[in-house]
């Protein structure tokens, strides 16, 4: 008898592009599980994987609808999340009404574990992580470069997760002044902020918006004030935003949950070099952090089923607060209460001829 897995992803509207990364990341997962005859449950049983998905078009109510069907009609074993924090955000609540643990590979505000929740586990860094490493890599290389602008969404808590965490990372440094600025228009709207820009007359930007609203405003560069020498922007973490802005990206940092070449010892499950191979031979393209780190979510999920020895929601959601291990995409460690991300370490990168170079990472 099968395992199944259920997720409601995003395969059309504005977050396509890595809901369809975090879907092949999982069907490559399923298909490395299913060669090695399945995940262990108890006594030497191992049972295949079987996959389930539903397209929520990008969008909240469409979530919420799919995640119920997968309860209810489909009866999946295990619930996976969408890709989004809002998205997440919304399916929390009908996973914890029917009790059933939310692996979450793909939603980072903090808000999502500051509820309450108890059937929650990430799988990725929280937002407030992304750049908190900026400050203290800026005061290290560039000691002379002092005021910092923070563009970021209004909408939703993603951004504002960003924010404070650069804000407070930079109160440690006690080295910067930071401007945190709200994007309540749209972000097509280039006068307004510009203004806004303007008046800061920063040194260093930092982007937190949706990754086609950060493309755009890049694409005003050339307008920016002249005084601004770094520019930092979440999108960057992923290739298409080199693939997209050409010679504009280099230069540009950003956070990344993962990169090829930033190893870890004792890791359980494939290495680095295998995804990478695998993926793009299953899928012809390089993968990207989200595809990464939902093939890791599988990982996770068959030593948390290993070690429960059942498929049991309340003796998954105990092993994995007491699980503490490393697989390619980095270290697994949850707060036990919350089913926050404590272990795993976000990369800092920057954009180099359409590479990127890893500027800071954890000790591996």
């Amino acid at each position: 008898m099968d395992i199944t897995v259920g997720i409601s992803v995003s395969l059309s509207g504005r977050f396509h592009f890595l809901g369809r990364q975090a879907l092949q990341g999982l069907l490559l997962w399923q298909s490395y599980v299913n060669a090695q005859g399945g995940v262990a449950v108890r006594n030497e049983e191992r049972r295949s994987v079987r996959l389930i998905w539903y397209d929520d078009r990008s969008q909240v109510n469409c979530a919420r609808q799919n995640v119920i069907r997968l309860l209810r009609e489909d009866e999946i074993d295990i619930l996976l999340g969408p890709y989004s924090s809002n998205l997440v955000m919304a399916v929390v609540e009908v996973a914890e009404e029917h009790k059933k643990v939310l692996w979450n590979q793909g939603g980072s505000s903090d808000e999502i574990f500051g509820r309450g929740c108890r059937y929650v586990v990430g799988i990725a860094s929280p937002a407030s992580e992304y750049l908190r490493v900026l400050p203290r890599w800026l005061a290290d290389e560039h000691s002379t470069l002092t005021r910092i602008c923070v563009l970021y969404s209004g909408k939703g808590t993603f951004g504002w997760r960003v924010a404070r965490g650069i804000l407070e990372s930079a109160l440690g440094v006690d080295h910067h002044s930071v401007h945190l600025v709200p994007i309540n228009v749209a972000w097509d709207d280039h006068e307004t902020i510009l203004g806004v820009l303007c008046g800061i007359d920063p040194e260093v930007v930092v982007l937190a918006g949706s990754f086609q609203d950060e493309l755009r405003f890049m694409r005003r560069r050339a307008r920016w004030p002249s005084n601004v020498r770094e520019v930092a922007g979440v999108a960057a973490g992923i290739h298409a935003f080199s693939s997209e802005l050409g010679q504009m990206a280099d230069g540009v940092l950003g956070p990344s949950q993962w990169e090829p070449n930033v190893n870890f010892t004792n890791i359980r499950g494939p290495t680095s070099d295998w995804f990478m191979d695998s993926f793009r031979r299953q899928f012809g393209q390089s993968p990207d952090y989200m595809a990464a780190g939902s093939f890791a979510t599988g990982l996770v999920l068959a030593e948390c089923i290993r070690g429960a020895a059942s498929l049991d929601d309340e003796k998954l959601r105990n092993t994995a607060s007491d699980l503490d291990f490393n697989t390619f995409y980095g270290r697994f460690r949850i707060d036990s209460r919350s089913g926050i991300q404590t272990g795993h370490r976000v990369l800092l990168i920057r954009w180099q001829r359409g590479h990127k170079v890893v500027l800071a990472s954890p000790s591996t």
